[in-house]
């Protein structure tokens, strides 16, 4: 797994997502309202909706959405429900694409979808037509920056929390795990007084699609205008 280049592009969005936190706080008030409804509103006993509470800390969301979110779930007379969907497609050069979303409303989001591929050089495919090109890894990323602690004292760490692998640069320790194992590597390493800049459960591409500059440029609109959408929560891609 040491080939991963995670936290480049992970810095890159966030620098993007500072100028449109409304509609991060949204998209993340459906995680969080998703993980309490499927698992109860007590963290503690709930490791889907920690994880989806520390992604809205790390991106700021005010306590008040949150808390919202999670009284709105557990509320009985509530009767919102979103399903969770998978889009699979291609883009400009041939790359594969993964969507995930979170609707209420699955024909809007299929319309809306479909007309994004269409429009901007992609090709939706069907159920199963990229997803075999992906596999679900844990991941989590810690900022070197102010961190007292070296390589060899961080991989004994991660071993010890159950991880797979490390990557390691000036800014940034990269750790990578099993899908099933990622709360018990999360909660370990938070437990030892580690924070996260990254944590959460990807789809990562087995291999990848190399771009010429022009593509390159096409996808990264493409991605823009799903991405742009209130019922995407993730879009995932094979290219280098």
């Amino acid at each position: 797994m040491s080939g991963h280049n995670k936290w480049s592009k992970i810095k890159n969005k966030k620098g993007a997502e500072d100028a449109k936190k409304g509609a991060i706080f949204g998209k993340l008030s459906k995680e969080i309202f998703q993980a309490a409804k499927n698992g109860g509103g007590d963290p503690d006993m709930n490791a889907n909706l920690r994880t989806v509470l520390d992604k809205a800390r790390a991106a700021n969301m005010p306590k008040d959405n949150i808390n919202r979110a999670i009284k709105k779930a557990t509320d009985a007379g509530d009767t919102t429900n979103y399903d969770e969907i998978t889009y699979e497609g291609y883009g400009p050069g041939g790359v594969a694409i993964l969507i995930h979303a979170l609707t209420d409303n699955k024909n809007r989001t299929d319309t809306n979808m479909h007309v994004i591929f269409s429009r901007n050089g992609g090709n939706q495919g069907s159920n199963g037509s990229v997803a075999y090109l992906f596999d679900r890894v844990g991941y989590l990323a810690i900022d070197r920056e102010d961190l007292a602690v070296d390589e060899e004292a961080m991989f004994e760490q991660v071993l010890n929390a159950g991880a797979e692998d490390l990557k390691v640069s000036e800014e940034v320790f990269e750790i990578f795990c099993e899908p099933q194992d990622f709360n018990q590597v999360k909660d370990s390493l938070k437990e030892a007084g580690f924070e996260f800049a990254e944590a959460s459960v990807i789809m990562e591409a087995k291999t990848k699609v190399a771009l010429n500059d022009t593509d390159q440029s096409k996808l990264e609109n493409l991605i823009d205008k799903f991405e742009d959408d209130d019922d995407v929560q993730e879009v995932f891609t094979n290219a280098e």
